[in-house]
C-alpha cells in the first residue's frame, strides 16, 4: 500500500482502528466459517454472514462496523483477492488438460454463456416489452462470480475432470461475456438515441471499440508479464521466495489492469495460463504450491467484505423483475450447459453438475450495472421528467444488487453438491 494509501486510510477510516477491524475479523469468521461447516455448508457462507452482520444491513441494530469508510479503506483486498483467484485459475488450465476434454469444454462455454443471455433478454422482454432494457439484463446474465467456485474446491480439496471443466468455465466465461456484453450493450444504446432528440449516434462499431480493446490488452499484458514471470522463477529453490515473486507478479498485474482500465481477471489467468503451459510440470507445483498456505486467508478476508458490501435491504426491491433474472439466469446457465455438454459428448457427471457450479455472481455484474448506469444516465425519450436510459439504470443497479445477494449464497453450496455427486471432493 503506498504512503498515500496509508494516509488516505488514517484519515477516512482511522489506521490503528483499520488494524484492529482486520484482526479481529480474521478470528471471529474463522470460527464462523468452522461452526457454518458442520451444517455441511462451505466456510465461507460463514465469512459472508459476519461481514453481513456487521455491514450497512444492520446499521439500524448498532452493529455497523464496515462504515462505508472502512470498506472505502479495505477495498485493495478485494481487489488483490480477485488477482490470486484468477491467477490460481489460468495455473490450472494446461492445454494437456483442456484437450482431455475435448471440443465439449468450448461447447459448454459458449453454450450457457449464448443460453443465458438469450433466455434472460426474452423473459424480460416478455414482462416489460422494453427491447434495451431486456438486452441489458440479458447481457448481464452470463457474468459469473470465480472466486465462490474456486474458494469451493480449494477448502474441499476437488479434483476430477468436473474439477478441470469448472475451473475452464468461470476461467474462460468472464471474458465471453464482457464481449456479450460490449455488443448487447451498443445495440441498447443505439436504440436509446434513435428515441433521443436531436442526438447523433457515435455508431455501433464505436460503441465496440472500448470492450474488445479491453479484452485484447488483458491477453497481451497478461502474457508480456506471464513470460517475465516465468523468467523469474526459473532460478528460485525456495519456496517462501517463491511466493514473494508470486505475490510480486499478481500484484503487478492488478495494479497495471486497474490502471489502463483492463480485465483484472483475465489479465492475471492468463498469466498462471502461460506458466503453466510453458513450464515443467514440477515447476509449476514449486509455483502455486505456497499459494494453497496463503489462499484460505484471501477468501476470509474477500468473502467477509462480500459480506459486507451485501445489502439485505435490496431484497424487497427484488420485483417480478428480479425474480425473472434469477430464474431467467438459472435455466439458461445450467440448460446451456448441459446443452453445450451433450453437443461436445463429454462425460456423463460434467453434463449432469456442470451448470451447477457456475452460478455465483457478484463483482463482474454490478461492475458492468455500474457501467450502463453512467453511459445510459440522459438517453431516450424523457416521461415524467425521467429519461428512458436513466431509468433503465436505476433498475438495472438495484436488481443486480438484490440479485447477486442470492446467487452469492446459492452458487457456493450448489457447487459444493456438484463436486459431492461427482464424487471428487477431498480427492486433491
Amino acid at each position: 500500500m503506498s504512503t498515500q494509501g496509508i494516509e488516505h486510510a488514517a484519515t477516512t477510516a482511522g489506521l490503528p482502528q483499520l488494524f484492529i477491524v482486520v484482526g479481529a475479523l480474521l478470528i471471529v469468521c474463522f470460527y464462523a466459517g468452522k461452526l457454518i461447516k458442520k451444517t455441511s455448508l462451505p466456510s465461507l457462507i460463514g465469512y459472508m454472514l459476519v461481514g453481513a452482520l456487521l455491514g450497512p444491513s444492520f446499521k439500524r441494530f448498532g452493529l455497523e462496523i464496515f462504515t462505508e469508510p472502512v470498506q472505502n479503506s479495505l477495498s485493495f483486498i478485494t481487489q488483490i483477492a480477485l488477482g490470486f483467484v484468477a491467477f490460481s485459475i489460468g495455473a490450472e488450465l494446461s492445454m494437456k488438460s483442456l484437450k482431455r476434454l475435448g471440443s465439449g469444454i468450448v461447447w459448454i462455454i459458449f453454450s450457457e454463456s449464448f443460453a443465458a443471455f438469450f433466455v434472460v433478454t426474452g423473459l424480460i422482454y416478455a414482462v416489460t416489452r422494453d427491447l434495451p432494457m431486456a438486452l441489458v439484463f440479458g447481457s448481464m446474465a452470463p457474468a459469473s462470480a470465480p472466486a465462490g467456485t474456486v474458494a469451493i474446491i480449494q477448502e474441499y480439496k476437488a479434483k476430477g475432470s468436473l474439477t478441470q471443466a469448472l475451473y475452464a468455465v468461470v476461467g474462460f466465461d468472464d471474458g465471453l461475456a464482457i464481449i456479450i456484453f460490449g455488443f448487447a450493450a451498443a445495440v441498447a444504446k443505439s436504440l436509446l438515441m434513435a428515441e433521443t432528440p436531436r442526438h447523433v449516434s457515435e455508431g455501433f462499431f464505436h460503441m465496440l471499440k472500448a470492450p474488445t480493446l479491453e479484452i485484447i490488452l488483458s491477453i497481451v499484458v497478461g502474457t508480456i508479464l506471464g513470460f517475465i514471470f516465468c523468467q523469474l522463477v526459473r532460478f528460485i529453490k525456495n519456496s517462501h521466495d517463491m511466493l514473494i515473486i508470486v505475490f510480486g507478479i499478481v500484484m503487478l498485474g492488478t495494479g497495471l489492469s486497474m490502471m489502463w482500465h483492463l480485465s483484472l481477471i483475465l489479465t492475471n489467468m492468463v498469466i498462471g495460463f502461460v506458466l503453466i503451459n510453458t513450464r515443467r510440470e514440477s515447476l509449476v507445483h514449486k509455483v502455486t504450491s505456497p499459494l494453497l498456505e496463503i489462499m484460505p486467508l484471501i477468501f476470509v478476508l474477500f468473502f467477509c467484505l462480500a459480506g459486507a458490501h451485501l445489502q439485505l435491504s435490496a431484497l424487497p426491491s427484488l420485483g417480478t423483475i428480479g425474480l425473472v433474472y434469477i430464474l431467467g439466469r438459472s435455466f439458461g446457465l445450467i440448460g446451456g450447459a448441459r446443452l453445450g455438454a451433450n453437443i461436445g459428448h463429454v462425460e456423463e457427471k460434467i453434463k449432469k453438475y456442470v451448470g451447477l457450479g457456475i452460478l455465483s455472481q457478484a463483482g463482474v455484474a454490478i461492475g458492468l450495472a455500474l457501467i450502463i448506469n453512467h453511459e445510459f444516465a440522459g438517453l431516450g425519450a424523457v416521461v415524467n421528467g425521467v429519461s428512458h436510459g436513466t431509468l433503465i439504470g436505476t433498475k438495472v443497479i438495484t436488481t443486480i444488487t438484490a440479485t447477486c445477494l442470492v446467487f452469492e449464497i446459492i452458487g457456493p453450496i450448489l457447487a459444493k453438491h456438484a463436486l459431492s455427486k461427482a464424487g471428487e471432493l477431498g480427492k486433491g
